[in-house]
């Protein structure tokens, strides 16, 4: 089997930004999730809009949607993508306690919106963490992971067990 050369490193071996310029525009979609567990009170503090901070699933919501837009400043050699839409939801979960976070991305480009959605999710999960940090130092982020991607030369992919 043929070894291809990293395709963000050039013939030197030195990091470069990847020419799509030859690609063609297309559909393409990602969704990732992640997770914030969390303590029942700061749960119940998001639920009943009782954190200290305010309403922490807006804010959430928006600073995922505002990083995800700019995931190129985020991420070295990352393209910026113009972004057709992007969706941030965040549903509390009982037990146990967490927050679970989801990302979409929709554009048509060159290039795909993976990280975009990942990016999302990520900085969702942390204006949770600093939203409720007065109730719960010992939260955990995690589980940040692409869920499907549609688009693109690769084609689509789906993460078994979502």
């Amino acid at each position: 089997m043929k070894r291809r050369r990293p395709s963000h490193l050039d013939a030197a071996g030195r990091a470069r930004m990847v020419d799509v310029g030859a690609k063609p525009r297309t559909a393409r979609e990602a969704v990732a999730r992640g997770t914030v567990e969390l303590s029942r009170e700061a749960l119940d503090a998001v639920v009943t809009g009782r954190a200290a901070k305010g309403d922490v699933l807006a804010v959430a919501r928006i600073a995922g949607i505002q990083a995800g837009k700019r995931t190129s400043e985020w991420i070295p050699l990352c393209h910026p993508v113009p972004l057709d839409a992007l969706d941030v939801d965040v549903t509390p979960r009982v037990k146990p306690p967490a927050l679970l976070i989801e990302a979409r991305a929709r554009t048509t480009a060159k290039t795909g919106v993976e990280m975009e959605a990942l990016v999302a999710v990520s900085a969702a999960a942390l204006a949770i963490y600093d939203m409720l940090k007065s109730l719960d130092r010992a939260m955990v982020i995690g589980d940040v992971r692409l869920v499907r991607k549609s688009g693109g030369r690769s084609g689509s992919y789906r993460r078994a067990g979502g």
